[in-house]
Formats: structure tokens, C-alpha cells, sequence
């Protein structure tokens, strides 16, 4: 894939989503698309010819604390819906998402399905999942 098909396929999307004047990527290659709570991020990488598209999970202040991201690997392991995304870790925002790339350029009706799915799965990850690994990693208070 090349940067114009990344571009192409990101307004594509975004007018989809109601954004009818967005640019798609800008000229680094990124871009992005907050919907209700569920925040999108794409980031086109020239060396591989890859989109990379990031669904935000959580934002955290201060490093996670030890376990939670093996908490958060675990339930992808055990089969938690991921929309299609894998667990991301990005340490230099401290920032969880569902990631998931793409070498070549699907079809547009594909694609917005992907988005899509990768969207409602981060915003089950950043609730009940998010809860659900909160509870064993971190003690209860007596």
C-alpha cells in the first residue's frame, strides 16, 4: 500500500462517519476520528507500506502497574473479542489500544466493517474488561 491508497481509504471511511471535509491522513501520515467514546487512530508507516489503525482501550496517567498488561494479553489470549485488533501497548503516550494493520488495501465495505468492530471492541476493553483485569491485578482494600 502506498501513501494515496492510505489516504484514499481513511476518507473513505471517514465520510462514512459523517466527516464529509476530513482529510483523511495528514501530510506525516496520521490521522484520527473520535465517535461517542470510541477514539480511532491511523498512522500510515512508508517502510512496510503499512495503515495501522488503533482503537483506543485506556490512557494511562503514570506506567502501568505491573500485571495489568499481562492482564490485558491474557484475555486476548483467552479469546475476548478484539475486533479484529491485537493488544497494543504504546509506552510513549502510556496508551492501551486494539491495533490491527493493513498490508494491502481492502475493499472500502470491509475496511468500515473493521473499523467499526475495532471500535466497539476497545470500548468493551476499556469497561468490563478493563474491570474484570482491574480486579485480579489490583488487591481489593479491606
Amino acid at each position: 500500500m502506498n501513501i494515496e491508497e492510505a489516504q484514499r481509504l481513511v476518507q473513505a471511511f471517514m465520510r462514512t462517519q459523517g466527516e464529509q471535509q476530513s482529510p483523511g491522513l495528514n501530510p506525516q501520515g496520521f490521522g484520527g476520528l473520535a465517535k461517542g467514546e470510541a477514539q480511532l487512530y491511523f498512522e500510515f508507516v512508508p517502510t512496510s507500506g503499512e495503515l495501522k489503525c488503533s482503537a483506543l482501550i485506556y490512557r494511562f496517567r503514570d506506567a502501568p502497574r505491573p500485571g495489568v498488561l499481562d492482564g490485558f494479553l491474557a484475555e486476548e489470549k483467552a479469546g475476548t473479542d478484539t475486533g479484529g485488533g491485537k493488544v497494543d501497548f504504546e509506552k510513549e503516550s502510556k496508551s492501551l489500544f486494539l491495533s490491527r494493520t493493513y498490508g494491502t488495501v481492502p475493499p472500502d465495505q470491509s475496511f468500515e466493517l473493521g473499523m467499526n468492530k475495532l471500535m466497539a471492541a476497545s470500548l468493551a476493553w476499556g469497561g468490563p474488561v478493563f474491570e474484570r483485569v482491574a480486579a485480579k491485578v489490583i488487591p481489593a482494600k479491606k
